[in-house]
């Protein structure tokens, strides 16, 4: 597979600033199990963020709770805040703060329908009803995600049938029709092919500015290549834990924690 030509995203003309994302003494309970507790960080507007640290210190947990997806948990309870520039996320209601903080999980999850109504389908569901303008949002976001070329023939193939690659392509499309501001990602690479992962990260980059994203990987090398900040977690007494935030250069050259050190130089984790 050749790699797509990306157009610079197109929403922008329409696009307000995005917004930056502050969390105050954040903690995330599931019954008695604490899966990370007292985070405070601020997230820059309009740039990337990578969470890293070993598995299991609660960075796709804390993801989850900058859009109420960890309220879909039975038992789980979250405390703390978490705010969209100034506004707590707790006084949204939820549809509306699900659109305006989209999600792009670590495997591709498309719709079983047509790629077509893959995208038109949330369209719908928020209220957007008028054929032009539905095509019109499905041509202008494939495109962004450099997918049109590849599927304009055969919108009304199963999405199934896309490639992995292509298929979080459509996934990230979908995020993008509901015009979100911040983009939260699990892992978007980790079950793709070297070529399909370059393209996801080129994409990612070029979506800097135009989204508040935060991106948890497993792979440093991604995260110092896409990041301008990086969280670093990790496990202490059994409970998730920032150890360190930072720039990413800062986090890679000249680490303050010694447990960010030894992870960042592969000796820890």
């Amino acid at each position: 597979m050749t790699s797509p030509t990306l157009s610079p995203p197109s929403l922008t003309a329409d696009h307000h600033q995005p917004p930056s994302v502050r969390v105050e003494q954040l903690s995330l309970r599931y019954g008695r199990k604490v899966a990370f507790a007292n985070v405070d960080a601020q997230f820059r507007a309009g740039q990337i963020t990578a969470l890293i640290g070993p598995s299991g210190c609660g960075k796709t947990s804390f993801l989850s709770c900058l859009n109420r997806l960890h309220e879909l948990t039975p038992k789980a309870q979250l405390f703390g805040q978490v705010y969209l520039n100034d506004c707590d996320t707790a006084t949204i209601p939820l549809t509306p703060l699900r659109r305006q903080v989209g999600m792009l999980f670590q495997k591709p999850n498309p719709f079983p329908l047509s790629i077509y109504r893959n995208l038109a389908f949330p369209l719908k569901e928020h209220g957007i009803c008028d054929r032009t303008h539905i095509h019109h949002i499905i041509e202008t976001t494939l495109t962004d995600v450099g997918l049109w070329t590849e599927v304009k023939d055969r919108l009304k193939a199963p999405a199934l049938s896309l490639s992995g690659g292509q298929q979080q392509r459509l996934c990230l499309a979908r995020a993008l029709a509901l015009k979100p501001q911040v983009l939260l990602m699990d892992e978007p690479c980790s079950a793709l092919d070297p070529l399909s992962s370059e393209v996801i990260e080129d994409l990612i980059v070029r979506l800097k500015g135009t989204y508040t994203i935060l991106v948890v990987t497993h792979n440093l090398g991604q995260a110092s290549r896409i990041a301008d900040d990086v969280a670093f977690f990790w496990v202490q007494h059994d409970v998730g834990q920032l150890i360190e935030f930072g720039s990413a250069q800062e986090i890679f050259t000249h680490p303050q924690d010694p447990l960010t050190a030894a992870y960042v130089s592969g000796r820890r984790g």
